[in-house]
């Protein structure tokens, strides 16, 4: 009996945590313990790198650091790894499935990330933004270009200057065409599922719709991820994995951005299969 135990344990593979914008791998206490406690034996790591205010870094240079640690760990795991990414976390992992030629990520799964971007400043960052929303365009494509919000900051009304100065978003997002596109598709559709994880009571990504893929146009009507040009045309393998059937959407009501990480009924309807 007890050689069974063993063999069921390790049929689960190891999880990779990577966590948001001013946050730290502690803040992943809770949902590691519900991974543990749903899934026993499983290693869970959640990665020890710029932690709180060093998350600000630009985010090209958190993605080469997160890809150099992770690399690490799959080198320690044949079979596949798992890769769980919170908020700003789940740009962070897209650049680093997409840079890495050679992964072995299985499913990915982001939780509430602004993977389509953000046009929303949080009370946390007010103080940062102070003239206003209208005005962070400014800031993020000018001197604040590296502080890694503005990397994804997507300003409805002034998309000529967002895809002419961000320097990363619309480069992940194939919005911009570069000589690495291709590379950077092949290597994303390595993964065998794509989970996104989001819901309308989120009171940070702005708008909740981008933790699909869905958006803002110029009159902040949302316009859904079927509708997105980065859906239609293809360009990193979004429509390809959802003709394969690896794309799954899963919406859930009454949990604050802040709750992700910790509300055992988001674990239950939308992470713990994925991590069989």
């Amino acid at each position: 009996m007890l050689l069974l135990a063993v063999g069921c344990t390790s049929t689960y593979k190891p999880v990779i945590l990577v966590h948001g914008v001013l946050s730290g791998p502690s803040s992943f206490k809770t949902l590691t313990g519900f991974i543990k406690k749903a899934h026993p034996g499983t290693e869970v790591t959640a990665i020890d790198l710029f932690n709180n205010e060093n998350s600000t870094k630009s985010m090209w240079e958190q993605i080469d650091g997160f890809a150099k640690v992770t690399q690490e760990i799959m080198e320690k795991s044949p079979e596949g790894v798992h890769l769980l990414c919170y908020s700003q976390g789940g740009l962070i992992c897209r650049g680093v499935l997409s840079k890495l030629p050679n992964h072995n990520v299985q499913n990915f799964i982001a939780l509430s990330s602004p993977l389509a971007g953000q046009y929303g400043v949080p009370d946390y960052l007010r103080n940062t933004f102070f003239l206003g929303i209208k005005s962070v365009y400014v800031w993020c494509y000018g001197l604040l270009k590296y502080f890694s919000v503005c990397n994804y900051w997507n300003d409805p009304h002034h998309h000529k200057e967002y895809l002419e100065y961000n320097k990363f978003l619309p480069l992940l997002n194939g919005e911009k065409t570069h000589s690495e596109m291709a590379e950077w598709k092949k290597n994303f559709l390595r993964i065998k599922k794509l989970v996104l994880i989001g819901g309308p009571d989120d009171d940070v990504i702005t708008p909740w719709q981008s933790s699909h893929f869905g958006f803002y146009n110029n009159k902040e009507s949302i316009i859904e991820m079927k509708k997105q040009n980065f859906y239609k045309k293809n360009p990193f393998g979004l429509k390809t994995l959802d003709t394969r059937g690896d794309l799954i959407v899963c919406t859930q009501s009454g949990v604050k951005h802040v709750e992700w990480h910790s509300n055992l009924s988001v674990f239950e309807k939308c992470i713990q299969k994925w991590l069989d």
